[in-house]
């Protein structure tokens, strides 16, 4: 295969290490995952195996966040998120180093009389039971150079790495290992000099432990330790039930029944014959638009023994069972006979949807048996018009199926990168998805799953006789609702108020989000005639209520996504409580001069920066002229006279 070559970056002077707090490390870490997952692996041993080279490179990885406030790396320029990326980055210099540094201990010797590093030891989490994990095979170039690689010490590997995937020029290189803790970075640039320079390779998915492989361990051996395990919890149960027996066992259960009664109701919600099955039509005159106007669809509706285990895995899943439940969401058994949405074969395998009035369970099992089935649940409590328009019914290859409400006349795929204004004609990013009698879309490629550079972020747009609805899939049983305009006073997302802040979605993914609003609360005039710069504050909120996530975007003109300039969970800021924001961001011109910008939302009354920064305005803008690398805190005052704390 071809592979290309990437000539490292020149050497800069570094200046005063920058402060990273926990917030700024954590979102640099999430951006930068499968980079620094990958630098991770590539420099550990190869002599610990693929196996628990993978889980190591990840639990390593996953450790890197610091305990506080503290100073970052040196050898990089602290600067707005730009066309630099994560080079600019303090926050991402700061993981990278740890990650380096703990990859580096990882391949050091146990020596006698000391403690080992935690790094030595194998991880603890992630840990996977039962599966081997190995990143995909490539071709006969990647093989030999990771022969190659392995025939080099620890820090000469983290030299080669940081040459081809960082792109490091060799002074910052050395920079970059003695703050690892490395005694001689230049003996380890000599002895990676003698690999030739096929950097390219270095994105191969030989190297990806994010993209990964499964296969069985020894199973003979897993079967002789299985039946010592079970032995050894037999005799647990049988000691455990004789210290039980006297008096009231464990503890009296008050006016509970005997364990042997039988329950009217959970019995009855285990019977597929008193399944709630919504005739077609009824949606056409219910005044409701929610899933109890959903009608039984699909062609297995009919088919008992489906419906009753799906009924019984549901109150009582088994261990071979993957139950997964969005946060905040119970995974318990149903109060009472449930709703059946649908229940027919989707791929490969055959699926069941199911309604308790709080919850959406999707029962899911091969077309050739019930091994491997898997238990779904999401939290829909409240749900009407655009949240239950669209539930998720089968997941395949990145791709994704929807089974969408009766009520939905046309559903598409619009790609939200390719859908901002200005966009010519012919590249809108939207196509036609076509959907089966019982309203089952075609599959298509889903962002949740998306790793790597943000490239693309397909949305769901569907229509019905009250508009147009954007949802996008987040992992989860239902999508997400996109929406735009003012807190309180939001309306339907257009895809061009979305384009370019879709790629900050992936740092929601799986959190349980029942919608997100898109605000565009200030406009900026930039210094130095560098044209206009927009303020943009998005919230995602869920369905538990916790865990409401804010982000403060700064968009300047020639940058095609967002840049983040704050966050915040549980806050109110954003929200129709709190229609209110405050936010700032350091950010260099064009001629060269750096300038604290900062804006607020259109009733604040005034600005000031405190701190390492002094100045102040009417309104709800500010542009001070400061030094690369400056910290500063914002204080502003609403029209009411309230004050308002800046977004961090």
């Amino acid at each position: 295969m071809q592979s290309q070559d990437v000539a490292p970056r020149p050497a800069r002077t570094p200046g005063p290490g920058p402060v990273v707090d926990v917030e700024q490390a954590e979102a640099a870490l999430v951006e930068h995952y499968p980079r620094l997952v990958r630098l991770a692996y590539l420099v550990l041993p190869p002599s610990l195996g693929r196996n628990r080279r993978v889980l190591t490179a990840h639990a390593l990885t996953q450790r890197t966040l610091p305990r506080g406030r503290t100073s970052g790396d040196p050898s990089v320029i602290p600067a707005q998120q730009s066309a630099e990326g994560r080079d600019g980055d303090p926050g991402y210099a700061y993981v990278r180093l740890q990650v380096l540094r703990t990859a580096l201990e990882a391949g050091r010797p146990l020596r006698l009389r000391a403690w080992p590093k935690r790094a030595q030891l194998p991880p603890l989490l992630p840990q996977v039971w039962g599966l081997r994990l190995f990143p995909r095979s490539g071709g006969a170039d990647e093989l030999a150079l990771d022969q190659r690689l392995s025939a080099l010490s620890a820090p000469a590997r983290a030299a080669y790495v940081l040459r081809g995937l960082e792109r490091l020029a060799d002074a910052d290189v050395r920079k970059v290992l003695a703050a690892a803790g490395e005694e001689d970075p230049a003996a380890a640039l000599a002895e990676a000099d003698g690999v030739e320079a096929r950097y390219g390779l270095l994105a191969s998915p030989e190297f990806d432990p994010c993209s990964l492989q499964a296969r069985p361990p020894d199973l003979m051996r897993r079967r002789q330790h299985m039946k010592a395990a079970l032995a050894a919890a037999a005799a647990v149960a049988v000691c455990g039930a004789l210290l039980g027996l006297p008096g009231d066992g464990w503890g009296p259960d008050g006016a509970a029944a005997p364990p042997y009664a039988q329950n009217p109701a959970a019995q009855a919600a285990l019977d597929p014959g008193r399944l709630t099955l919504v005739p077609a039509n009824i949606w056409k005159s219910s005044a409701r638009t929610d899933f109890s106007a959903w009608p039984a669809r699909g062609n297995l509706t009919g088919d008992k023994a489906l419906l009753r285990r799906a009924l019984a895995v549901w109150a009582r899943p088994g261990e071979s069972v993957g139950v997964s439940a969005t946060p905040g969401t119970p995974a318990g058994a149903p109060p009472g006979p449930a709703q059946l949405l649908y229940a027919g074969e989707v791929d490969q395998g055959r699926v069941v949807l199911l309604y308790d009035g709080l919850r959406i369970a999707r029962y899911a099992e091969p077309t050739d048996g019930t091994r491997g089935a898997a238990l779904d649940f999401a939290r829909v409590d409240g749900a009407g018009g655009a949240e239950a328009a669209a539930v998720v019914l089968a997941r395949s290859d990145g791709n994704v199926r929807y089974l969408t409400a009766p009520w939905v006349r046309t559903a598409a795929v619009r790609d939200l990168l390719k859908s901002a204004s200005g966009t010519p004609s012919g590249a809108s990013g939207t196509t036609r998805l076509g959907r089966s009698a019982d309203g089952v879309t075609e599959p298509f490629a889903s962002p949740a799953q998306q790793t790597g550079e943000c490239r693309s972020w397909n949305a769901l747009e569907l229509r019905d006789s009250s508009g147009t609805r954007l949802m996008t899939d987040l992992g989860e049983l239902t999508p997400a609702h996109l929406t735009s305009g003012r807190p309180g006073r939001s309306h339907e997302a257009s895809a061009a108020a979305w384009s370019p802040l879709a790629c900050s979605l992936a740092s929601v993914r799986g959190q349980g989000v029942r919608s997100v609003n898109v605000w565009q609360f200030a406009r900026q005039p930039l210094p130095d005639a560098s044209g206009t710069a927009d303020w943009l504050c998005t919230r995602a909120d869920t369905w538990r209520g916790a865990g409401t996530r804010v982000l403060a975007q700064f968009h300047a003109p020639g940058q095609p996504h967002g840049a983040v300039a704050a966050k915040a969970e549980n806050v109110l800021a954003c929200g129709s409580k709190e229609p209110h924001v405050l936010a700032g961001v350091l950010w260099k011109s064009g001629t060269g001069g750096w300038y604290l910008l900062a804006a607020g939302s259109r009733d604040t009354a005034s600005v000031s920066a405190t701190g390492g920064i002094s100045g102040s305005a009417r309104g709800n803008l500010l542009a001070v002229r400061t030094e690369q690398g400056a910290q500063a805190g914002l204080e502003g005052r609403l029209a009411d006279g309230r004050s308002i704390d800046g977004l961090r």
